[in-house]
Formats: structure tokens, C-alpha cells, sequence
């Protein structure tokens, strides 16, 4: 999670979504009195500052009681989504990693312990209700930047310079060859809530665009 009070954005992390090479990104561009939260493990780059009770994943509500209402309303709120069979994917390949190939998707599914994001940029209790102002899409994640960080004012030559815990995964094939139809349709109802915000599916991209 980052403040930046110099460019008056506040980014709110995501799992499996590209958060951490977000962060180690911007850190490098962050000023001394901005919010930079440490992320685990550590990368040169990324540089935590005035964490003051603030972490890494910590919700745009939980920001919101923590600051003062004139940055909450004044700063551009921005985090990122991703299809839920995508990401679930993806954290699958980061456990197995940290399991050293033990772990079998079968059992990673079984276990549902999943990457859900949706309470992070919604209201408690209201799934419906979103309070960030921007959420950029993983399947277009360039040009979301691009068009964030053009209104932020924030240097961007089209890449983020790093791409953190890429190392997790090494078999490419498209999530939709991994899953049964049964896992499908565990991913499908433990996420409604995001596929009802963004129109995902199963074989497409999403159909809704927040701006």
C-alpha cells in the first residue's frame, strides 16, 4: 500500500494482481513524507517509510479511518483486479513454490483458501458499493497505468522495470486448460460478488471498465 503525498495518490494492494511490482515502482518515486508499506521478501528498490500502523494488504476502508478526510476525498484511489480463475491460478503456483512442489491443485482447491479482493476497494458491508476511484484491469494492465499515472503526473515510459515473484510459476498454459468444471464453478461462486462487479467469465474479459 502506498500514500504518495507528492503526487496525491493512494494505491491500495491486491492480491495476485501485480501489486508488488506496482509498489516497488513507485517507491522508487515516492517522497520522504509519503506511506510505503515493507513487502515480504524484501526487493532493492522498494524502499517502506512512516508505516505508522499501516500494511502491506490493508483496505481502502480501513485507509479511510486512518486518514484525514481531506486526502481520502482528495487523492486519487487506484488498485487493480484480475480474473478470479486467473489469479486463483496464480496464487496456486506461488503456494506450490513456497510448498516446494508439493502442493496439487487438487488439494490447493479443496483447501478455497483463494485471492479474494473485492473487500478491499468495497464498502464493508455493502459488496456493491465501490470507494476507490479507479480499478484497472490485470488484462489491460499497461494502458490502465498509463492512463492513471498520466493524471497523477507520475513519470511512466510503458514498463514498471520489475516484475516481482514472476519466478512462482513456470508452466504458461492458459488457466482455462487447469481447472475441471467442477473447480470452474468453486472459483465462480467463492468470487460472485467480483464477477457481479466486473463482468468476468470463465472465457472472456471483463465487460464492465471503472474510469
Amino acid at each position: 500500500m502506498i500514500i504518495s503525498h507528492k503526487y496525491k495518490f493512494i494505491f491500495i494492494k491486491t492480491a495476485k494482481t501485480a501489486g508488488t511490482s506496482i509498489e516497488v515502482f513507485l517507491s522508487s518515486l515516492c517522497g520522504p513524507t509519503d506511506i510505503v508499506t515493507p513487502i515480504i521478501p524484501t526487493m532493492k528498490g522498494h524502499d517502506p517509510r512512516n508505516v505508522d500502523g499501516f500494511f502491506n494488504h490493508i483496505s481502502a476502508h480501513a485507509i479511510r479511518e486512518k486518514i484525514s478526510p481531506d486526502c481520502w476525498d482528495g487523492y486519487l484511489k487506484f488498485c487493480v483486479e484480475r480474473n478470479p480463475w486467473d489469479k486463483t491460478l496464480s496464487h496456486y503456483h506461488m503456494n506450490n513454490f513456497r510448498q516446494k512442489g508439493s502442493l496439487t491443485f487438487e488439494q490447493f482447491i479443496a483447501k478455497r483458501s483463494f485471492p479474494i479482493n473485492y473487500i478491499k476497494y468495497t464498502e464493508p458491508n455493502d459488496p456493491t458499493a465501490i470507494i476507490v476511484d479507479e480499478i484497472l484491469y490485470y488484462e489491460n494492465f499497461t494502458d490502465g497505468l498509463e492512463s492513471v499515472f498520466k493524471k497523477l503526473l507520475v513519470p511512466f515510459n510503458g514498463s514498471l522495470g520489475v516484475k516481482a515473484k514472476s519466478e512462482y510459476r513456470t508452466d504458461r498454459r492458459h488457466y482455462r486448460e487447469c481447472y475441471t468444471p467442477e473447480q470452474a464453478e468453486v472459483i465462480r461462486e467463492t468470487f460472485q460478488p467480483e464477477i457481479e462487479l466486473h463482468g468476468y467469465r470463465f472465457s472472456l474479459l471483463p465487460q464492465m471498465t471503472r474510469q
